[in-house]
């Protein structure tokens, strides 16, 4: 799964600043869009559940609205690299007829190319959240140093689902239209808008068959909280991540041979 990136390290690096050069080419604020864009819709969520439906992330009276905003944000941009996998994924093989009929083009790396994208939108966010922190609590908790023992596995898991994704985009097109419904589902279905604690003790281990939500909880704990998640969940984690980006990338190339053939 890896040595063919690695090979191709230069190659991602410039299809990458292609990929992000394009999306905003053309635009008035260019690269401020992917500043802008979440700040907007962190203000719209926490206008609509913290003062119209009077959400409380806990029973505390001195939670602010900038803390819950802060909680709100890290959760919707964690969310934000899933989204951006399941809308494009289907699409990578399809919308690249040429690397597949004319040229010898290692596939795989598109996957690769997509997850980099999201986590370049991420990395911007999270330098945004970095300052909010700062100046709610005066501090970023030293734990915060340990967030990429978190999203390591989920950005594996994320590149197994884009490898299946992307594969079973080419031979059925309905693909597309599920998985902007699915990336909607998995938001509410995951403890973004909520925390885990306020669910029925019988639905709190169901909710962690969501994939967004252990990575969602465990960057809390470390960048929030200041606390260190258990060892056991992030081993528990981090192979079923690897799982699914073996199995993903197995069956991108079991089918490879018939892209050809079907674009």
């Amino acid at each position: 799964m890896f040595s063919v990136a690695w090979k191709q390290r230069t190659l991602i690096w410039q299809l990458l600043r292609r990929d992000i050069h394009s999306r905003y080419r053309g635009s008035a604020l260019g690269l401020l869009w992917s500043l802008v864009t979440p700040l907007i819709m962190l203000a719209i969520y926490t206008f609509v559940f913290q003062f119209v439906f009077k959400a409380r992330w806990n029973d505390t009276s001195g939670e602010t609205t900038l803390n819950f905003a802060i909680i709100l944000f890290l959760g919707l941009s964690i969310h934000a690299v899933l989204a951006e996998i399941l809308t494009k994924s289907p699409q990578l093989i399809t919308s690249n007829p040429n690397f597949v009929k004319k040229i010898v083009f290692p596939l795989e790396l598109l996957s690769w190319i997509n997850l980099l994208s999201g986590l370049f939108t991420f990395a911007i966010s999270l330098l945004l959240l970095f300052g909010f922190i700062l100046l709610e609590q005066g501090r970023i908790p030293a734990t915060a140093v340990l967030l990429p023992i978190v999203l390591l596995p989920y950005c594996l898991m994320l590149l197994g689902i884009s490898w299946l994704l992307a594969a079973l985009g080419v031979y059925l097109r309905d693909i597309q239209q599920i998985t902007g419904t699915l990336a909607t589902l998995l938001l509410f279905l995951s403890p973004i808008f909520y925390s885990v604690t306020t669910l029925p003790a019988q639905l709190q281990a169901f909710i962690y068959l969501n994939p967004l939500s252990y990575p969602v909880e465990a960057a809390r704990q470390l960048l929030i909280y200041g606390q260190w998640p258990a060892p056991t969940g992030i081993a528990i984690y981090t192979c079923v991540a690897l799982a699914i980006a073996w199995l993903g990338y197995r069956f991108f190339r079991l089918v490879r041979p018939g892209f050809a053939d079907v674009l």
